[in-house]
């Protein structure tokens, strides 16, 4: 009898090792972020140290780090994601300055600065912002509660925040003055790339089915970057016209030129215009049904709240613990122990497990650098300024190859940023520091294993039932004669977005700890299935295509 109907206790599993420290290949645009976060805090640090007056670099760098998001999305997007992010930093620090002016009980402070990470965590999931996530969110706030205030003082401090994060919406938004559509076309040539590895890949077995799975979900985030812009202008219909083909490699790959996806890809990297495929130039009926995805919106935000409970219950726990052992161990900074709790909470256990391991490891190898350098800083201001800018830089450009390599800059670079008021004892900082990120690594990963996430099965569960209906309202479409092109191209989209999200969430519940029998079987016949009905849906289109097209 299969997994799928026979009950079987709750298990545990096994925390890799192997692999969590493997260094992997940059991000095709590691250098954005990397020269966007120097663009953004350097004009104010600089002010600042003409001025006199760093020790106010800290609210400038909350708003100067809003820089560090939404990178991956069309520019029309990404004006509202860092309008949002911006407006987000702030109230996080309106909270915590006016929280640091009215108390300075450290026990209090702690609890508001966990609660505050929770919050930060959730809305970040939950509007699947990106990259860095809540951590820097979080990284500001906590460090402002024991920032040293007075009521009097948090306007002006707020001001300074929001003159450099509007300084920053501006350094985002500045590629788009040269290359408008630079975010949909990387989207859309990732999505070309990883069809023709599937098509290259030619099996059935795990190789060729976490291939397919892979390229499933980049025509996915392609669809949703082009259908995030807007207005559709001629280069997005153009784009939007090469998903569709990945979408057709992923049906019929015996019939596609991987060859052929790869030369789309490359001409989608410069600034040439887009190539438009010839079997599809004049076929728009498989994009018929894009208005009507536009007219669908997301899910309401508290909606996608509620399955984030259990997260938010761990991410709220974890870090007030590690700052509570913190001050019990008389560490002079508990938001560090703070700060590093919240940055392990991942989707799942395994993976807060790989997170932890890849920030003690990233903290240790960083406090050496630090180590290295805090001679050099001390030369003087100008010196730190500039420190702190390299190692901006090298954590965004290293970050995404692996967290820890990352961490290895943006240790030393906290460490600075605390010097910014007055030099201190290297010393002391690097023993707080190390035991401070042990503190909150060990306590942060208990409560996570603590707090179960039953919910992580009942969200497949609702992940079968939403492909099962949209593969029936599309295998209804495909059984009647003569069907509407658009009403086919929204079912299909629709069945497409359920099957990644199926996934998604089965792998998400892979990684729990104390869960019940997952239904294997059931989410592999349900993919299968979709993925058969996606198929047929894309070969109905081209019947579409071809009885629109002049003999």
């Amino acid at each position: 009898m299969s997994s799928a109907t026979t009950p079987r206790p709750p298990r545990t599993r096994r925390l890799p090792l192997a692999g969590v420290l493997r260094i992997g290949r940059p991000s095709d645009i590691w250098f954005k972020p990397a020269l966007s976060v120097v663009a953004a805090v350097a004009p104010p640090n600089l002010t600042l140290l003409a001025l006199g007056r760093l020790d106010l670099a800290m609210y400038t760098m909350a708003g100067s780090l809003c820089a560090l998001y939404a990178h991956n999305r069309p520019y029309a997007a990404r004006a509202r994601a860092l309008a949002w992010v911006v407006l987000g930093m702030l109230g996080g620090l309106a909270v915590a300055l006016v929280t640091a002016s009215l108390t300075t009980d450290a026990v209090v402070l702690v609890t508001v600065g966990a609660l505050l990470a929770a919050a930060q965590k959730v809305l970040c999931d939950a509007t699947r912002i990106g990259p860095p996530g809540h951590v820097v969110l979080a990284f500001i706030s906590s460090a402002s509660l024991f920032a040293p205030q007075t009521l009097g003082q948090v306007p002006g401090h707020l001001a300074l925040g929001a003159a450099a994060g509007a300084w920053a919406w501006i350094v985002g938004m500045a590629p788009g003055l040269v290359r408008p559509h630079g975010p949909e076309r990387r989207a859309t040539a990732h999505a070309l790339n990883t069809a023709a590895t599937y098509v290259e890949a030619r099996g059935t077995g795990d190789g060729a089915a976490s291939a397919r799975a892979a390229a499933a979900a980049a025509v996915h985030a392609a669809w949703q970057s082009l259908l995030s812009t807007g207005a559709r202008s001629a280069p997005r219909r153009a784009l939007e016209r090469l998903v569709v083909r990945a979408e057709v490699a992923l049906a019929a790959p015996a019939d596609t030129e991987a060859a052929q996806l790869r030369a789309w890809a490359r001409e989608l990297g410069g600034t040439g215009p887009v190539p438009r495929p010839a079997d599809l130039a004049d076929s728009a009926d498989e994009l018929l049904g894009v208005e009507a995805e536009l007219a669908f919106g997301e899910r309401p935000l508290l909606s996608r709240l509620g399955p984030l409970g259990p997260l938010a219950l761990r991410t709220a726990l974890g870090c007030a613990l590690a700052g509570y052992a913190s001050l019990a161990l008389g560490v002079g900074r508990p938001y560090w122990a703070l700060v590093t709790a919240a940055s392990l909470y991942q989707a799942n256990i395994t993976l807060t497990w790989s997170r932890g391991v890849q920030r003690v490891v990233g903290n240790l190898v960083g406090v050496l650098v630090f180590a290295a350098v805090a001679p050099l800083a001390h030369l003087g201001e100008a010196v730190l300024v500039l420190c702190c800018l390299a190692f901006n830089f090298g954590a965004e450009a290293l970050i995404g190859r692996n967290y820890w390599l990352g961490t290895i800059c943006v240790t030393p670079m906290a460490l600075l940023i605390t010097e910014f008021t007055r030099f201190q004892q290297p010393e002391q900082l690097i023993t707080d520091r190390v035991v401070d990120t042990l503190v909150g690594a060990l306590v942060g990963f208990a409560a996570a294993v603590a707090v179960t996430n039953r919910r992580a099965g009942d969200r497949i569960e609702h992940a079968l039932s939403a492909v099962e209906r949209a593969r029936g309202h599309a295998t209804a479409l495909l059984a009647e004669e003569r069907t509407d092109p658009g009403a086919l191209e929204s079912a299909r989209r629709s069945l497409a977005a359920a099957v990644v999200d199926l996934r998604a969430a089965a792998d998400a519940a892979a990684g729990e700890w104390w869960q019940r029998a997952l239904p294997q079987e059931r989410v592999m016949r349900a993919e299968q299935a979709g993925h058969r009905t996606l198929a047929a849906t894309v070969r109905r289109q081209g019947l579409h295509c071809l009885e629109g097209t002049p003999a």
